[in-house]
């Protein structure tokens, strides 16, 4: 759920650039087996694209396992790009314009990994 809200804010935020935009192509598809791929360019260059499907993991409920990118372009004309993807895993966004992982944080991820906690 927070995945959505993520998303719909991120797209609020690249749509409310203060001008209008006319919509160049749209796209939309939705599937009987839940999955989906949706799809628009606009007239100020933006773009974004998304592609969704349901994944069975055992000894769970279904999730959605979610993938997309966006690009747009600032009001000083330099181009952002951002994919993304979503899953069991989590949000991971990645692209020029996402900082890297500290390096502190990292280590601290490695060393979970390392020592997982008994149940």
């Amino acid at each position: 759920m927070i995945t959505y809200f993520l998303i719909s804010c991120f797209v609020i935020v690249v749509c409310d650039a203060g001008e209008y935009a006319p919509i160049l192509s749209q796209e939309s598809e939705l599937n009987a087996d839940g999955s989906y791929r949706w799809s628009y360019q606009s007239g100020d260059g933006s773009a974004q694209q998304q592609t969704g499907q349901v994944k069975q993991i055992r000894g769970s409920e279904p999730t959605l396992d979610v993938q997309g990118s966006a690009s747009w372009y600032d009001p000083e004309g330099n181009l952002h790009q951002l994919s993304y993807t979503a899953d069991e895993n989590g949000y991971l966004p990645y692209g020029p314009d996402v900082p890297p992982i500290p390096p502190a944080i990292l280590r601290v991820l490695e060393w979970n990994a390392a020592h997982p906690q008994e149940e």
